[in-house]
């Protein structure tokens, strides 16, 4: 480890080693799941609507738990919280994966079970945001992030494409269950954690605690506007999340081909993290801002039906801009907010940004039946671009120093 260069420096901590392991082994199944997912209804005779329902029966249940996971992680062990998610999720999708494979289950079923894996993953996300800043000094986050969101890309290449293959090949129930696998590997890295001695805290009630969450997150401007933009913007974003894989089926050929494009997401989202750990902006969230707008292009080129390279360009774009975006955003979190309220805050930001995403799930699928598919993926592109320039108006905003 003595040779690294000065922007990997922070790998010679250990235990961020085990942190870093523990995402990276993760997330190449989880880069699997939505493709897996989308073409298992597809299979089982199910309608765009019916992708978008148990797309939504995943993420609603996450959403929904957000904020009861930021109190219990800010009032335990982080480390415990994630452990016991990952070990949630290894059974959940294990069993999806068995009865896709063994069978045709029914469409309530594979909802069913995806919502309790996106129960599980609503604890694991605020404990994850609080953790980071346990085992990396201040001015290694954005190092630290930048590692993670580089093995979130890599997942995003090898995911989709692979997932794409295993679903083509030998249907969806194994890119299921190698997502299963991976939540057992990281629960074991994540065991191994050393960490320093808890502080005790006054005892407060869980509901003191939440409101106390609250009261952090409202009195900063610069969060819940940015915040609201996000939760805006995967609304709109739902519609190339549910309409995406029926154009590839119809117009593409099929999951294969959806998988290559979502690979170029995973490339650009490569690009975007190694970017990240490198850049210290003077105004992170102007660029927070800038690299999300790049989000409206995926969308927009499917509505335009452009040929699948240049759609490839576009997902490139959009990966691009969702690392180094949330990079600079997690990494501005973390440098401003209190640790001892950090998970709270967290959970308000991941609760708010991916509130009305299952909304956007269930929605697009009747709209495009109403006004054409081509439309609505238009409306939601520009819906998109506008909601993300929206806090530009304030003033926070512009001014938010870097690190």
């Amino acid at each position: 480890m003595r040779g690294l260069p000065e922007s990997l420096v922070v790998l010679r901590q250990r235990d961020f080693r085990l942190v870093f392991g523990a995402f990276a082994v993760s997330v190449l199944g989880d880069r699997m799941v939505n493709i897996a997912l989308a073409f298992a209804v597809l299979e089982l005779g199910g309608s765009a609507t019916d992708v978008g329902i148990v797309l939504a029966c995943r993420t609603l249940p996450l959403v929904s738990s957000l904020l009861i996971g930021g109190v219990v992680a800010d009032r335990m062990s982080r480390r415990t919280v994630m452990v016991a998610a990952d070990l949630a999720r290894f059974v959940t999708q294990g069993v999806l994966a068995a009865l896709v494979i063994t069978g045709g289950p029914a469409l309530w079923i594979v909802a069913a079970l995806s919502g309790l894996s996106g129960l599980a993953t609503g604890f694991f996300n605020p404990a994850s945001s609080g953790l980071l800043p346990l085992v990396v000094a201040p001015e290694h986050l954005q190092q630290a992030n930048g590692l993670r969101a580089t093995a979130a890309s890599g997942g995003e290449i090898v995911g989709p494409a692979l997932g794409g293959v295993l679903v083509a090949a030998a249907g969806p129930g194994w890119a299921l269950g190698i997502d299963a696998a991976t939540f057992a590997v990281s629960a074991a890295f994540l065991a191994n954690l050393r960490l320093p001695a808890r502080i005790a805290r006054d005892a407060t009630s869980f509901l003191e605690d939440l409101r106390d969450g609250w009261g952090a997150f409202r009195s900063r401007t610069w969060v819940w506007s940015i915040v609201v933009t996000a939760g805006l913007a995967t609304l709109m974003f739902g519609a190339f999340s549910v309409l995406g894989p029926v154009v590839a089926d119809r117009d593409l050929g099929g999951a294969a081909v959806w998988g290559t494009v979502m690979a170029a997401f995973g490339v650009g989202a490569l690009v975007g993290g190694v970017v990240a750990i490198r850049v210290r902006p003077r105004r992170p969230l102007m660029v927070h801002i800038a690299a999300l707008a790049m989000f409206a292009a995926p969308p927009a080129l499917l509505a335009a039906g452009v040929p699948t390279p240049v759609l490839a360009i576009g997902t490139f774009l959009a990966g691009v801009g969702l690392m180094l975006g949330d990079v600079v955003w997690e990494s501005t979190l973390q440098r401003n907010i209190p640790a001892e309220t950090l998970s709270r805050v967290s959970a308000y930001d991941w609760f708010g940004s991916l509130a009305f995403y299952p909304l956007g799930l269930v929605i697009w699928g009747p709209i495009a039946a109403e006004i054409g598919t081509e439309s609505a993926l238009w409306v939601a592109a520009a819906g998109l671009l506008a909601v993300v320039l929206a806090p530009l108006a304030i003033r926070e905003v512009r001014t938010m120093p870097g690190g």
